[in-house]
């Protein structure tokens, strides 16, 4: 022990996160050789996601960049088991470094290959699946290009959106971010009538009669009313033709046009955690 440092020591918790005695004792077992040491600890975090792999990680942080010209942003969540950790500030530091990486990864896969440091990113997680002790993964990735697109994060890193506009208009950036907050608070399942699934349609449909049914209406009405409640499940769950939350008067397709008449939403992608 009297031949490990503590500047050693300070060193390996620097590199890896671990913490103070777990660094000291790997330092000991390599005899004092930092890359060794570094393996014991990564080979800890191995046989900590073996153990935990069947647990759940529905908390962490969901997060959003945008590109510097603002035509390419990205959605990540690192998942972890608890709130207590998906609340530390090294944590969210990890995930938003992530999640610049990201901002040059085609897919997961990708991203998860990428350098971190001295280790890819996949190692990175293995290695603090180690330090903290949960189960740490990258549950969401999602890539959105448009001509313009902007970005909110809820308060809390548990909910992320991106929304891209059809042009670089003035007030890009205010519109899309009130968008994105839209999408976030509101959660539509599609951004108009035609992107809705067709099952989602069909179930819809099929709720409606069986309201309608319940309510003793004459089976041959049974499709004319459940066009209309089809209607208003449209206007309550696509996102353009929703009640803007900053002006009901206007939807969110009528606010953005207020700002220019040929401007357009032509996408949204949104991840929420806990």
């Amino acid at each position: 022990m009297s031949a490990i440092s503590a500047a050693d020591v300070n060193k390996l918790r620097k590199s890896t996160g671990a913490g103070m005695m777990d660094c000291k004792k790997a330092l000991v077992e390599a005899e004092g050789d930092f890359d060794k040491a570094i393996e014991i600890l990564r080979k800890k975090g191995q046989k900590v996601a073996a153990n935990r792999a069947d647990r759940e990680s529905s908390e962490g942080a969901a997060i959003a960049v945008v590109n510097g010209d603002a035509t390419k942003g990205v959605l990540i969540s690192l998942n972890c088991e608890t709130d207590f950790v998906a609340k530390n500030d090294s944590f969210v530091a990890m995930a938003n470094d992530f999640a610049q990486l990201a901002l040059d990864a085609s897919s997961l896969e990708d991203l998860l290959s990428k350098t971190y440091g001295s280790i890819t990113v996949s190692e990175k997680l293995t290695e603090q699946t180690g330090v903290i002790g949960e189960k740490i993964e990258i549950g969401a990735f999602e890539l959105l290009e448009a001509p313009f697109v902007g970005s909110y994060i809820h308060a809390g890193n548990k909910i992320a959106t991106l929304v891209g506009l059809s042009a670089k208009a003035d007030q890009a950036d205010v519109i899309a971010r009130d968008v994105a907050m839209q999408a976030a608070a509101m959660n539509p399942v599609a951004l108009n009538e035609e992107g809705v699934d067709q099952s989602i349609i069909d179930k819809e449909i099929e709720i409606a009669k069986d309201q309608l049914r319940q309510e003793g209406k004459p089976e041959e009405m049974l499709d004319n009313i459940a066009k209309g409640k089809l209607k208003r499940f449209f206007k309550d769950n696509t996102l353009v033709n929703q009640d803007f939350i900053k002006d009901s008067k206007l939807s969110v397709d009528q606010y953005v046009k207020s700002a220019d008449k040929n401007l357009s939403v032509t996408a949204f992608k949104r991840v929420a955690l806990g």
